[in-house]
């Protein structure tokens, strides 16, 4: 591998030889010695490396902070119906509205 490859291409490489999950924090050690990083370097780009693994449509997260490619899992594995968040969402909101109830004063007695 390349020093000049960037964070996620050498972490895609590295998960192509593991064939397997791996921890982000593991993951993120290996990546920064292919990398040649300092210590502070690491520290420094650790959250930009999280941030862009987590938008690369190669890399999905198993759980646990685990990370692994997604071409090794099905679709239906890995893939998020919004319409089930939404409608989480709106069931979540009902039960709310029925909470809301109103105190009514009764002055006139």
């Amino acid at each position: 591998m390349e020093k000049n490859m960037s964070m996620v291409d050498v972490a895609f490489e590295l998960m192509s030889k593991k064939k397997k999950a791996m921890n982000f924090y593991k993951l993120w050690q290996e990546v920064s010695e292919v990398k040649g990083f300092s210590e502070e370097e690491a520290e420094e780009k650790e959250s930009l490396f999280y941030t862009n693994i987590t938008l690369d449509g190669r890399f999905i997260t198993t759980g646990e902070n685990n990370w692994d490619l997604r071409s090794r899992h099905k679709f239906n594995e890995v893939h998020i119906d919004m319409n089930d968040i939404y409608n989480d969402e709106e069931e979540s909101e009902e039960v709310e509205d029925d909470d809301d109830s109103t105190i009514e004063d009764d002055y006139n007695n």
